[in-house]
């Protein structure tokens, strides 16, 4: 699967993460898994009305600062963390949108299905490819009707 740079998430600033990404690539949580998230987060997006710009900052920022591929709980934090200090130097964001970017990053291996769309729509997008770990992503524990009814329907996305 190839990075296609937006608006919202450069070549330079994916490459960045890439080269900077402490656990490295071989494990499930690196640039593959991104890139999956990145591109099931873009299609859910179009489909749940959600902030696009947080959707794809979130696919490439959620697992960045994993320290284990196992247990980990709190690399979601440290990724909320490390978001709050490249905003406005890889990126741009609004408070809100910052606010919703950390929340998703916080919360998306806690197992939550209530939140604002656009967290929804982030925590959906990892969900889906759970199939990476040898798990089908279960429609229960999904948190949009988008994202469900894929699921439901045994349409997950694989890599391209």
């Amino acid at each position: 699967m190839r990075f296609e740079p937006s608006d919202a998430v450069s070549r330079e600033f994916f490459e960045y993460l890439v080269e900077t990404h402490e656990l490295g690539h071989s494990g499930a949580h690196g640039a593959k898994h991104w890139l999956q998230v990145l591109e099931n987060g873009r299609r859910l997006a179009r489909m749940t009305d959600a902030n696009m710009k947080v959707v794809e900052l979130f696919a490439l920022l959620h697992d960045s600062k994993r320290e284990n591929e196992y247990h980990d709980p709190e690399h979601g934090a440290r990724a909320a963390h490390y978001a709050r200090s490249l905003r406005g130097k890889w990126f741009e964001a609004t408070d809100d949108e910052m606010a919703l970017l950390c929340e998703a990053c916080i919360y998306h291996s806690d197992g939550y299905t209530e939140a604002d769309v656009t967290v929804q729509t982030c925590w959906d997008a990892d969900r889906l490819d759970l199939g990476r770990v040898g798990i089908t992503p279960d429609p229960r524990r999904l948190c949009t009707d988008a994202a469900k009814s894929i699921a439901n329907n045994g349409l997950v996305w694989a890599a391209a």
